[in-house]
């Protein structure tokens, strides 16, 4: 990696700490410059303002977030190509990691964004609203083969099924944040598989 990329990748990592940890409004562009050791001008020949810094953020945090979420289900796959199975499994395996971090996830740049989309250009706030569709379709694909396979035991909105994988997520990372437990986000996680095997596992006769 080049020196102005490896540059441009330590300013988004600084502001992405300062963003998770304590929102947009209350990261300035001064102190990630601070922090980095570099000039305004270093800045600002990355990133022409905060839209732009935000947009970068938000896109490399969706890059991450889908890249993890898209080899875990794929290993789940390999364990088991069942469509049901393997949700399971991938659910079980993306609660497994979550619990594996001392310090609990990090927090969601989506979430972060919309608490203070007051801030952002329509180029931000629309791509935000992207990278929840782009999730959203992900896993309604999942439910859709599930879905044809076992019909679901009660009547379900898939797209609002599939929605609820990051309503579980980000609320998870609220609660664990907010009680101090990190292992609260896997337990939702569990929480929400218990649910799906109960919605799409055939009665037994």
């Amino acid at each position: 990696m080049k020196k102005g990329q490896l540059t441009r990748e330590r300013l988004l990592d600084i502001a992405e700490t300062g963003v998770l940890t304590k929102g947009f409004g209350a990261t300035s562009i001064d102190e990630i410059i601070a922090e980095a050791e570099i000039t305004k001008s270093g800045f600002f020949y990355h990133f022409k303002d905060k839209n732009e810094l935000a947009l970068a953020l938000l896109q490399r945090y969706a890059d991450t977030e889908s890249a993890i979420i898209d080899s875990i289900f794929d290993r789940a796959i390999e364990l088991d190509d069942d469509p049901l199975h393997s949700f399971l499994i991938g659910l079980k395996l993306f609660a497994e990691m979550m619990d594996d971090l001392p310090n609990g996830h990090p927090g969601c740049m989506v979430a972060s964004i919309c608490f203070n989309e007051r801030l952002f250009d329509d180029k931000v706030r629309n791509l935000n609203r992207q990278v929840m569709l782009d999730w959203r379709a992900r896993f309604r694909t999942k439910l859709d083969a599930i879905a044809a396979q076992y019909p679901p035991r009660d009547e379900v909105d898939l797209d609002a099924l599939a929605d609820m994988i990051s309503s579980v997520v980000d609320g998870g990372i609220v609660l664990s944040k907010a009680l101090g437990e990190p292992q609260a986000l896997g337990k939702q996680v569990m929480l929400f598989r218990s649910y799906i095997a109960l919605m799409f596992t055939p009665t037994k006769h």
